[in-house]
């Protein structure tokens, strides 16, 4: 169920400071220091693969968000728990190859395994993944 199933126009979210923190000015900081409530004022293709929010914080200005990093809130103010049985499957390939290590290989043998490429290729680019 995506955000937009959930939310609409005018729907009161919370941002959530701790995964948005370090995109943003210390100003809207301090604006969402002073209430993190906000309400939804339009949305916004963010990067092809999701759903971004445009919101009006308390104090009346506009700044968007990316869906993960607000959560709903009820009618009583109390946030709505996200669906956990997503499975994303960029942290996924991330957890299974960060634990992949590689040995330099002196062995001409070892030098030619196309395995062995394979490994130092993956190690060499993780970091980009």
């Amino acid at each position: 169920m995506s955000l937009l199933d959930k939310v609409q126009i005018g729907s009161s979210v919370k941002v959530n400071l701790k995964l948005s923190k370090d995109r943003l000015t210390k100003e809207i900081i301090e604006d969402i220091n002073n209430s993190s409530v906000g309400t939804i004022s339009g949305f916004r293709i963010t990067d092809g693969k999701g759903i971004g929010v445009i919101l009006k914080l308390s104090n009346g200005k506009k700044h968007w968000f990316f869906e993960n990093e607000i959560d709903i809130i009820d009618k009583n103010g109390n946030v709505i728990e996200k669906d956990i049985n997503i499975i994303n499957t960029d942290n996924m390939i991330s957890e299974i190859i960060k634990d992949i290590k590689y040995e330099n290989k002196n062995k001409i043998i070892d030098l030619v395994n196309p395995i062995n490429f394979i490994i130092w290729l993956i190690v060499s680019f993780k970091d980009i993944f």
